[in-house]
């Protein structure tokens, strides 16, 4: 006769359902810790943006400033050469006649009809 099975529960049982484990739950602070260590890199980045675009700003303008007052500075020697040179008395005879004055003791001459005049 064959061997008689009898009714029993079968050997392979699921493992009862159980909460997850604390490891699991647990928080990784290093993580968390490395996280925020960014975001505050971060956020003293961005306080630096403004900063540092208002720094290259005036940088480009005083540059700019600088480069007129050079020729402002070459102007003004320029004027003042010219100044010093019309203090000179022969000088300011030269432009004088240029402008047509004769001086008091002087007679004045008009001459017309030369060849090549107006």
């Amino acid at each position: 006769m064959p061997p008689t099975r009898t009714a029993r529960p079968s050997a392979r049982r699921t493992p009862p359902r159980s909460r997850p484990s604390t490891a699991a739950l647990r928080v990784r602070w290093d993580r968390v810790a490395r996280t925020a260590l960014l975001l505050v890199l971060l956020g003293v980045l961005a306080l630096y943006v403004q900063p540092a675009r208002s720094y290259l700003s005036t940088w480009r303008e005083a540059r700019r400033e600088g480069t007129l007052v050079r020729g402002l500075e070459r102007e003004n020697r320029s004027l003042a050469a010219e100044e010093r040179a019309l203090r000179e008395p022969r000088t300011l005879e030269h432009e004088a006649r240029q402008l047509g004055m004769v001086r008091s003791s002087e007679r004045s001459y008009v001459v017309r009809g030369l060849p090549g005049g107006p």
